[in-house]
């Protein structure tokens, strides 16, 4: 904790950019996993089958797709925040401003409301406990920014992982295994139901997740693109995963945290979605309930009760010492993800909001103001739940998706096409977020204003709402935003070189001091360049010169006419220990080239 230097903004806000890449996998996965998906997904298993695996078996590529592609643009760039990372992009700050503002009403709406309700099914019928206690939890992490964070999260992760698969042995166990899973769950049906109706019977592809195109929950072109949008965003572009990875000590151990990850993604199916079909079998007349009175009796939600599916699974399945150990884990989800939440939201309203404001404000200033802002999310999140409870009939993970379809496709094509397309400039950037987010707001007020009816009910939606599956509205406000944003960048000016330079991991921003010598700064670039496996090829190569220097003749490579050219041969040999390790000494030689120079004169192993 105290090698982080936590009372630095990067020490506290990206942890000093020391984790290793067990705890930053361990701290991505028990981000991801709070409790809103082992109350949601177990109740989407319950309600409607595997289906909502999709999503978890989605993240698992693309949190592969941050590490390779996204992560190494990131570093180069040498942000804190991703609205940070559009404004050194895109130039400008209405761009940063605006997605800063956006990020924190998504992390209101899907993720710090969405966690506390969730947490509500399970801590008061199991402990008692009224709802606001739950953020009191959090908020211990918070004086230890994100260094605190990470390694509290690999601890729950260990926690959540035992816990979880002790409850899903005890529920295969009295089921019958899979096999009787497979049997019982299509005659898992809740005694009081509307005859004459598919009300409270079991979808026949219960067993599928890729369904029917135009009738189905979750249709498979929806499944295979609009899912992944979404999902882009989330794993590549979204602060509270980008941070993380932010925090590996290079870019090998980033990697190696989304690896990690990516295996781990693998469990969210069995350990909560096939958990929570088992309750059904279980419990139809609780878990099913088809009757709008029975179920506001049960659960207070009149839609439904399959939310309730993993808690009642936890509550009457295991013996009183698992129960306690379940109810240790629940709270390990809800703290783990709520920390997270809390750290990310705290470091974009400091570094892009008020810094905006007050740009000559202390370091220990913006500490004061991201944990007071903390504090004022968690009312404004209380606020937001009862909104979760009337969405999207009862399930709680189709609500967290159908508002992350609404609200993330536009920036994730802006930030797609911001990283590797050189040609898209700010003003295609903007209106491609203003025009996207405009159609994703009236679609998310139209969900709002006209709730999905009860089994039996009449639709009476628009037809917007009715027959375009959110899925598909995901895809469809992508390829808005991307058009627009094609447009008007070929239509308006180029952006700057400077904008579009592709840099290397590791390499100095112009933001640097310039009270820094080219020489100097040119040896802390390779040496973090090194690190990445790059060889010496950033000092020794002519091409790349220290950003802050005006005189390409102060440069390394102009310095000593020796090393011009030198690279070629050096990047063919192996990187020996020794090589690797003198990398780093020679930076505090008094003649750190003559000390290079010395190592190239070596034969190769």
């Amino acid at each position: 904790m105290w090698k982080t230097q936590r009372s630095t903004v990067k020490g506290y806000f990206l942890a000093g950019g020391q984790m290793v890449w067990w705890p930053v996998g361990a701290s991505l996965f028990a981000s991801n996993v709070g409790s809103g998906h082992f109350i949601g997904l177990a109740g989407s298993g319950a309600a409607s089958g595997i289906a909502a695996t999709a999503y978890e078996w989605n993240g698992m590529f693309c949190v592969l797709v941050l590490a390779w592609l996204f992560l190494p643009i990131y570093i180069a760039s040498g942000v804190t925040t991703m609205p940070e990372y559009l404004r050194k992009r895109f130039g400008g700050k209405r761009i940063q401003i605006f997605l800063a503002i956006l990020y924190l009403f998504i992390y209101i709406f899907t993720k710090i409301s969405v966690d506390m309700y969730a947490g509500g099914p399970v801590h008061p019928a199991g402990l008692h406990w009224d709802l606001t206690v739950h953020p009191s939890l959090c908020l211990s992490a918070l004086p230890g920014g994100l260094a605190a964070v990470i390694y509290t999260d690999a601890l729950q992760t260990l926690i959540m992982l035992i816990g979880a698969v002790s409850l899903m042995v005890f529920s295969f166990i009295e089921v019958g295994g899979l096999e009787g899973l497979q049997a019982k769950y299509f005659y898992a049906i809740p005694s009081i139901r509307k005859e004459n109706s598919s009300c409270g019977l079991p979808r026949e592809d219960a067993f599928h997740i890729f369904r029917d195109p135009v009738n189905s929950d979750l249709p498979w072109p929806g499944v295979l693109v609009g899912m992944t949008i979404p999902s882009l965003w989330y794993w590549c572009t979204d602060q509270v995963i980008v941070q993380r990875s932010l925090a590996a000590k290079n870019l090998s151990h980033a990697k190696g945290g989304s690896l990690m990850t990516s295996y781990l993604k693998i469990l969210p199916l069995f350990m909560m979605v096939m958990p929570g079909m088992i309750s059904r079998v279980l419990f139809p007349d609780l878990v099913a309930c088809a009757d709008p009175e029975i179920c506001q009796k049960i659960c207070g939600n009149p839609s439904g009760c399959s939310d309730i599916a993993y808690p009642k699974l936890v509550l009457e399945l295991l013996p009183v010492g698992l129960r306690g150990l379940m109810m240790s884990v629940m709270i390990a989800a809800l703290m783990s993800s709520l920390t997270s939440i809390f750290n990310s939201a705290s470091t974009i309203f400091t570094m892009d909001l008020w810094k905006h404001f007050r740009p000559r404000c202390s370091e220990w200033e913006l500490m004061i103001v991201g944990r007071v802002f903390v504090l004022l999310l968690t009312v404004v999140s209380i606020l937001w739940i009862p909104l979760v409870q009337a969405g999207q009939g009862g399930q709680l993970f189709i609500y967290i998706q159908s508002i992350s379809s609404y609200l993330q496709p536009p920036v994730a094509m802006v930030f797609i096409l911001g990283c590797f397309w050189k040609r898209a400039n700010e003003k295609g950037a903007f209106w491609g977020l203003v025009l996207g987010l405009l159609l994703g707001f009236v679609r998310l007020v139209l969900d709002f204003i006209y709730p999905e009816p009860q089994c039996g009910e009449p639709d009476s939606r628009p037809g917007v709402v009715k027959y375009m599956h959110y899925l598909y509205f995901s895809m469809v406000l992508a390829a808005i935003s991307t058009l627009t944003m094609l447009v008007v960048s070929m239509a308006t000016e180029p952006p700057a070189p400077e904008m579009v330079q592709r840099r290397g991991a590791g390499e100095l921003q112009s933001s640097h001091s310039s009270t820094s010598s080219c020489f100097k700064t040119g040896l802390t670039l390779n040496s973090e360049i090194l690190r990445e496996g790059d060889a010496w090829r950033c000092v020794i190569s002519p091409e790349l010169t220290c950003p802050p220097c005006n005189s390409s003749s102060s440069s390394p490579a102009s310095i000593f006419p020796a090393l011009h050219g030198a690279h070629r041969s050096l990047s063919a040999l192996p990187l020996r220990t020794s090589l690797y390790n003198e990398s780093f000494r020679y930076l505090k030689e008094k003649n750190p080239i003559s000390h290079l120079l010395s190592l190239l004169s070596e034969p190769p192993l």
